[in-house]
């Protein structure tokens, strides 16, 4: 054990001179890819991001996840095996996109809301990306076919949801988790009915925390400004990793291992790049996608970058390894979980093709001003946040309501002897 460390650690640390050597070598593709990196985090993932991991720290420090938590129990439960709490953490994260799912899921184990297995079951699918992204950078910036976002957005997340049906055979019984406080009965002090339920546990949550707003608000701000700082970081490191990999052509070698396995699939050949890319970096993955031979089929095109979206990139995995770092869940379950949701998404996208885009397999493409407003994608803060909080709320009251729908239709345990 020990000598496999110490040929990991001279492995990893030869590694990183080679790419000290490359950047010195290579100094203007550095900086640019560096800029790239460093636009995209600016850009994209700091408006989609910080407003959600304050807000949600937040909403963690008054008890409402708590509340929501009692609530979406009957739902998150039966379904993913994972506590109540974890439809607030796919609500947001599916409004932010990732490292947000690993975060909350994070802070919901400090707090002992969730065991190490239940834990690694949420991050498993909820680490998934923004919808304004798919619509916005994607379908608009990349593709310039603002009608395929339908279809990259259902199977995105129904492939998530598969996902998470999957990874509840994940582990044993947890018989170390909290009490849920949801099961409660009147013979415990606990009232029965689940809204009055729901409010005592937000009750509790809050007294339980203490803190006064204004230092609450500090800590959000200062928390999650050191995760984007994170996040950026290895986006500009990845970016640049990827570049100097580009500029060698050391990657010669996967694109031809990746065309060959495409061929074998009957898949076209040219989708290699786009895949590759994917393999580290998510934007670059969908850029090459968007951009990839005009003899290749849109629905293939498509489902290259609903593989790259799922999969998330090496800077994605790098992300959520250092948000569990503080915590028991293993890294092993979420590569497990983004390999299999990298596997149904592209699937997904093949069968749902014909239903949401009509009878041609192929669609003709948007001409580039076709739709001023569509043809071009420019970021803006406000309408990532305002997105990002419709889909919030929206999916809050879509779980909300299944949640009372699966207690109404849940049959009730009779116990005519105590």
């Amino acid at each position: 054990m020990a000598a496999s460390q110490r040929l990991t650690h001279v492995l990893v640390t030869l590694a990183l001179l080679i790419l000290c050597v490359l950047m010195v070598l290579y100094p203007a593709e550095t900086w640019h890819a560096g800029v790239r990196g460093l636009s995209i985090w600016w850009d994209v993932l700091f408006p989609s991001l910080f407003p959600f991991l304050v807000l949600s720290e937040l909403l963690l420090g008054f008890g409402i996840v708590h509340f929501l938590g009692t609530l979406l129990n009957p739902l998150m439960r039966p379904l993913f095996r994972v506590p109540g709490s974890g439809g607030f953490v796919f609500a947001v994260s599916c409004a932010s996109g990732y490292p947000t799912g690993a975060k909350l899921t994070a802070q919901l184990w400090e707090q002992k809301l969730v065991t190490r297995e239940e834990g690694e079951r949420l991050v498993a699918f909820t680490t998934s990306s923004d919808p304004i992204f798919m619509i916005g950078a994607v379908s608009v910036g990349f593709f310039h076919n603002v009608a395929i976002a339908p279809v990259l957005v259902a199977s995105h997340y129904a492939a998530a949801f598969l996902v998470g049906m999957l990874m509840r055979f994940h582990g044993g019984t947890a018989k170390g988790s909290q009490p849920d406080i949801s099961s409660g009965s009147p013979s415990e002090g606990i009232p029965r009915n689940r809204l009055i339920r729901a409010i005592y546990a937000m009750h509790e949550a809050r007294k339980a925390d203490g803190r006064a707003f204004g230092e609450l608000l500090r800590q959000a701000v200062s928390s999650s400004l050191r995760l984007i700082i994170i996040v950026g970081g290895l986006v500009v490191f990845f970016s640049v990793m990827m570049e100097l990999l580009v500029q060698t052509g050391w990657l010669g070698g996967l694109y031809g291992i990746t065309e060959q396995l495409l061929r074998h699939s009957g898949l076209p050949p040219s989708l290699s790049p786009s895949l590759v890319g994917g393999l580290f970096e998510v934007t670059l993955g969908n850029k090459e996608a968007g951009s990839a031979g005009a003899s290749i089929p849109l629905v293939y095109k498509v489902a290259a970058a609903a593989f790259v979206l799922s999969w998330g990139g090496l800077s994605v995995h790098a992300q959520i390894m250092s948000v569990l770092s503080n915590t028991p869940m293993r890294y092993g379950p979420f590569l497990f979980a983004r390999a299999i949701h990298a596997l149904i998404a592209p699937m997904l996208v093949l069968l749902l093709w014909t239903p949401l885009m009509g009878r041609s397999s192929s669609p003709v493409l948007m001409e580039p001003g076709f739709i001023p407003s569509l043809s071009t994608y420019t970021p803006d803060w406000g309408l990532i946040f305002l997105s990002g909080m419709i889909v919030f709320v929206s999916l809050i009251v879509l779980l909300l309501f299944l949640a009372i729908l699966s207690s109404i239709l849940k049959p009730r345990r009779h116990t005519k002897n105590k």
